[in-house]
């Protein structure tokens, strides 16, 4: 892409923003449903009930898995609304006009996306070391590094399919099931990485799932960058 499209990139990505940033609304409910999805499945499974004798315990070792399980169903809310708006203020026409490459548009989409999932994940980490009694603090840097390259992965795909279905009545029941089977690699490798980051990592396997993950990323960005101008035909 051009410098022009750079600047087409971020214009939209800071529209995005911009109109989060006044409304709220789904910010809000992101974090009440996530906080509440992490509450509900550490009260179903109560107190650490693997015994004293077990390093960890019940909770740490499911830990990872509930903070994705959040974090995707939380997310989907996100990206869904990436296109929402246009959809619903007839707005699509004036993107499939915008000037230059229209990667600029997925890009931009793209870049808002993350901004708002990293928050929410700023928020939604502590809330979880908090409700499973594990100190994220001496592990920070591992599970950083999970959790910025699992979001990258879950956004590629989820601003691509959110293009995909805004056109259709049940986009908000047919995104997540478009969606999830695709990020399956993608969620694996982040609830193992999570897992080793959390738990330890005595094999030395963290950097082989953080490969992959990576590997998911590039594929991921590169074939939705590739074939995004289709998406937005009539």
């Amino acid at each position: 892409m051009t410098r022009a499209d750079w600047r087409r990139t971020w214009a939209i990505a800071w529209k995005d923003l911009l109109t989060e940033q006044r409304a709220k609304t789904a910010f809000n409910a992101m974090i009440f449903f996530a906080a509440l999805t992490l509450f509900t499945f550490g009260f179903a499974l109560g107190p650490d009930a693997s015994g004293a004798g077990e390093a960890g315990g019940l909770l740490r070792h499911v830990a990872p898995g509930l903070i994705w399980v959040a974090i995707l169903f939380s997310g989907v809310l996100a990206v869904d609304r990436s296109f929402q708006l246009e959809a619903e203020r007839g707005g699509l026409e004036g993107l499939r006009l915008y000037p230059g490459d229209r990667k600029a548009i997925y890009f931009g989409k793209l870049i808002a996306n993350l901004i708002v999932l990293f928050a929410l994940e700023i928020v939604l980490i502590p809330v979880a070391g908090i409700l499973y009694s594990i100190d994220i603090w001496p592990r920070l840097a591992g599970v950083a590094a999970v959790i910025a390259a699992g979001t990258i992965g879950f956004a590629a795909m989820g601003t691509y399919y959110a293009a995909l279905t805004v056109n259709l009545r049940a986009r908000q029941v047919l995104l997540p099931l478009l969606l999830f089977p695709v990020l399956i690699p993608v969620v694996i490798a982040a609830v193992k990485g999570m897992s080793l980051a959390l738990n330890g990592d005595v094999m030395g396997e963290f950097g082989s799932w953080m490969r992959l993950l990576g590997a998911a990323d590039v594929l991921f960005l590169t074939i939705c960058a590739l074939t995004f101008e289709f998406v937005l035909e009539d």
